[in-house]
């Protein structure tokens, strides 16, 4: 099927903005452009694409899926474009990483500044999301590298691996639960005390879930909360204990404002990862970057 490029240039610009209008704004084409070209592949496709109202555009079944072969296809001709502009040199660019707010505050800082000192020219752009999410988004083609949390449970497929850094997870609380310090508890002894826990979309969640499944326990959280920071600084204030790595709380333990739970069963270490996609090319500054880490 012979079909002219800028056929899916127009259409891709459609789908991201569900929009005409911003599309042609985008091309700096005419609206009527964009529709004609997006009847001509439907016509060359032999299938609708977009369902159109006067308020709003919407991809149909068979739109949704072009798109997410179209997008990835996007990403792969701009990334393909950079690595040709960093080829000789690293004067120039960008390097698109995906990672959680917790790994780029407690991991990532120091390597972000370092990189900026090696390649001031290269702009850095950061994508927060949780690892699961942060996946999908190196699938997708929307950033070069993702740094995440590996869950034990969860095979990469097409994806290349490097590993880190340890975690060493820990149930910690504050001298609001001082009779707890010393003593040894078991999972049961613990899924009874109010817990603080991350959200359900997060890697750390879902190893917290499966550690209680493995004993037959079902715990329900105190509160639920979108920020690791934020887990720390309510659990700091007494209102429950809480689950997280013991790298990131260093300082909290070290100043006696939070202590670690003692348990009966030794917590699974995790690991962080480097993960590229095999079916993407990695730029030259990503590599770079790899090779800091």
């Amino acid at each position: 099927m012979d079909i002219n490029f800028e056929l899916y240039k127009v259409f891709y610009y459609v789908a991201k903005y569900l929009s005409f209008s911003a599309a042609a704004n985008e091309l700096y084409i005419s609206q009527s452009a964009v529709s004609q070209a997006i009847k001509l592949l439907e016509e060359k496709l032999n299938t609708k694409l977009f369902f159109r109202s006067t308020k709003q555009v919407q991809l149909s079944e068979s739109g949704l899926l072009l798109f997410t072969h179209v997008e990835q296809a996007f990403h792969l001709f701009k990334t393909g474009e950079r690595s040709l502009s960093e080829l000789y040199t690293l004067e120039q660019g960008e390097l698109k990483i995906g990672a959680s707010d917790t790994i780029c505050k407690y991991y990532l800082l120091p390597y972000f500044k370092q990189f900026n000192q090696l390649y001031p020219k290269i702009k850095l752009n950061v994508t927060n999301r949780p690892s699961p999410v942060c996946v999908d988004l190196l699938k997708k083609g929307l950033v070069d590298i993702s740094v995440v949390n590996l869950a034990p449970e969860k095979s990469y497929p097409k994806m290349t691996i490097s590993k880190c850094k340890m975690l060493h997870d820990v149930f910690f609380a504050s001298p609001a639960f001082s009779h707890l310090q010393g003593s040894l508890l078991t999972f049961d002894e613990v899924a009874a005390l109010p817990i603080l826990t991350l959200e359900k979309n997060t890697t750390t969640r879902t190893f917290l879930d499966t550690l209680f499944a493995q004993h037959n326990i079902l715990f329900q959280p105190e509160i639920q909360l979108g920020s690791v920071d934020l887990m720390i600084e309510l659990t700091k204030i007494g209102l429950g204990i809480s689950f997280i790595s013991r790298e990131y709380i260093q300082k909290e333990l070290a100043d006696n404002q939070l202590f670690p739970l003692t348990l009966t069963t030794e917590i699974p270490k995790r690991e962080l990862g480097i993960i590229t996609y095999d079916c993407l090319p990695v730029p030259i500054a990503a590599q770079k970057f790899i090779e800091l880490l």
